[in-house]
C-alpha cells in the first residue's frame, strides 16, 4: 500500500502543477510535440491520443502523424477494461465523449487492435529515467499495453519537467522505452535500471 500512497502524492503534484501552466506554454509545447511527431515519419499503424486536462499536446499531434503518413488509432472507452480504437481521419470527425475526451467517430475496433501499431504514444502524469510510467490510475493503458506487439515501439509523452529521477513502481506496471517531450523531442530511456 505505500506504492499506492506515494503515486496518489506525485499524481497531486504533478496535477496541481499542470493547471499552473500558462496557456501560451501549453501552445508552444504542443507545437513542438506536434512537429517531433512529426519528424517520427510514416510509422504505419501508430496509436495516440488526444490530450486532455492538462496533458501535454494537442490534437495536433494525431494530424501531424496523418500527415507524416500513418494511421492513427484513438483510444475509444467502454468499460473498465483494455481500450478500445477507433481510426483518426481529421479533427472534424471526433466527437465528445467520456472523461473529457474526444473519440473518433465511425467503427470501433476491438483492444487487440493495439498489435497492428508499430508505434504507441502513451499519455502519463509523468514518467521516470528507467521507464516506469506514471498514469492517471484507472488502469486502461496496463491493461491495454500488453496486447501490444513486442516489437512495437511504446513512447510516453510528457512536459520536459515530468521526466524525472525515480517513480514508485509497482509488479503490474510495463515500462516504456522511450519519452517524447517538447524540447528533447524522442529520448531513449534505460529501462534495465
Amino acid at each position: 500500500m505505500p506504492e499506492e500512497i506515494d503515486k496518489q502524492a506525485w499524481r497531486a503534484t504533478i496535477r496541481a502543477r499542470r493547471l499552473q501552466v500558462l496557456d501560451s506554454v501549453r501552445a508552444t509545447e504542443s507545437a513542438a510535440l506536434a512537429a517531433a511527431a512529426g519528424r517520427l515519419g510514416d510509422t504505419g499503424w501508430v496509436c495516440a491520443y488526444v490530450p486532455v486536462r492538462g496533458e501535454p499536446g494537442s490534437v495536433a499531434i494525431a494530424e501531424a502523424l496523418r500527415v507524416a503518413g500513418s494511421r492513427v488509432l484513438l483510444p475509444v472507452t467502454r468499460e473498465a477494461g483494455p481500450l478500445y480504437w477507433g481510426e483518426y481521419t481529421g479533427a472534424d470527425a471526433l466527437r465528445p465523449a467520456r472523461y473529457g475526451l474526444l473519440e473518433p467517430q465511425g467503427p470501433v475496433l476491438p483492444p487487440e487492435a493495439v498489435a497492428t501499431a508499430g508505434l504507441i504514444l502513451v499519455p502519463a502524469l509523468a514518467v521516470d529515467r528507467r521507464g516506469v510510467r506514471l498514469g492517471q490510475g484507472a488502469g486502461y493503458y496496463d491493461r491495454t499495453l500488453g496486447l501490444a506487439d513486442p516489437a512495437a515501439r511504446l513512447m510516453v509523452v510528457v512536459r520536459d519537467d515530468e521526466v524525472v529521477e525515480h517513480l514508485p513502481e509497482e509488479p503490474h506496471d510495463i515500462r516504456i522505452p522511450w519519452s517524447l517531450t517538447p524540447t528533447a523531442g524522442p529520448t531513449r530511456l534505460n529501462t534495465r535500471l
